[in-house]
């Protein structure tokens, strides 16, 4: 008996291990072709392609109106997204454009509500363990804007007892006070509108942060705002995707370089700031790599 019946117990249970094998199998494949579908590469997306970009940024990403579209918002950060989008393969239909914050950029591109984020994005060591960067597609550099008819504040040492914007969740003013051991008076501000209005009212001296955001704001105040062009750091402007995509941050680089091959981005530059008086970079910036 035990010879007749334990071939026929251990047929049965490779039967049955086969079988599960198979369903762990259809399971895993399944499971797979979920998670690339959820991380399918920015390089060969389906449209339509969603970026998500700034609102709030005269010059960089503005909004015209409430409603999202195509054609609402306004800006170098947004030109530099299409100019983007156009050379991965997408016609003007299958872009969306998405508002972001500062923030709200990482978790927006981790969840896949957003698939790529142009907006005034500066490369971080932080920022790179949460997303991957193509890019930079500009070097920033932290400046000062003051009032035009102020002419004593030609640099960061000159603020030195004189009131300064302090941004909620900003660290510009801290590099001036704290970083360069200058010793100007914060004056509290939700955000860069708020300085600029303050700076306009003359009840602050200066504003400082990026001077692509700064040359915006100049622009937009038909002269009576300048920039003082005097850069004291770095700020590289990167095009923010999912972690990993690195296909996709080959392709953005790509299209970066013919950008400024073909002098889209010098005439981008001048477009959106040649009014400010901000001296801009015009060479293609060296790229931070995909890996």
């Amino acid at each position: 008996m035990r010879h007749t019946i334990r071939p026929r117990r251990a047929r049965t249970l490779r039967r049955t291990a086969a079988a599960l094998a198979v369903a762990a199998l259809a399971l895993a494949s399944a499971a797979c072709g979920t998670a690339s579908g959820a991380e399918k590469s920015v390089a060969d997306h389906e449209a339509p392609l969603v970026i998500g970009v700034k609102a709030d940024q005269p010059g960089l990403g503005q909004r015209q109106g409430a409603k999202d579209s195509y054609d609402a918002y306004t800006g170098f950060d947004v030109d530099i997204a299409k100019y983007i989008a156009a050379k991965l393969g997408f016609t003007t239909g299958e872009v969306e454009f998405r508002a972001v914050t500062s923030g709200n950029r990482e978790s927006l591109l981790r969840s896949g509500a957003v698939d790529m984020v142009v907006a005034s994005y500066s490369i971080t060591p932080e920022r790179e363990r949460q997303v991957l960067f193509g890019g930079p597609y500009y070097v920033a550099h932290q400046d000062i804007l003051v009032r035009s008819s102020d002419t004593s504040i030609r640099g960061v040492k000159d603020l030195a007892h004189r009131k300064l914007c302090k941004v909620a969740g900003s660290t510009s003013w801290e590099r001036v006070i704290k970083e360069g051991d200058v010793p100007a008076v914060p004056v509290a501000a939700p955000d860069y509108s708020a300085c600029v209005n303050l700076l306009r009212d003359k009840k602050i001296d200066a504003v400082t942060t990026d001077d692509l955001i700064l040359a915006g704001y100049a622009t937009a105040s038909n002269g009576e705002l300048r920039v003082v062009n005097a850069p004291f750091s770095d700020e590289r402007y990167g095009v923010g995707l999912r972690k990993g995509d690195v296909a996709g941050c080959e392709a953005v680089n790509k299209a970066i370089t013919s950008m400024y091959q073909d002098a889209s981005a010098q005439l981008l530059l001048a477009q959106w700031f040649g009014k400010s008086g901000l001296e801009t970079t015009t060479d293609v910036p060296q790229f931070e790599g995909c890996s």
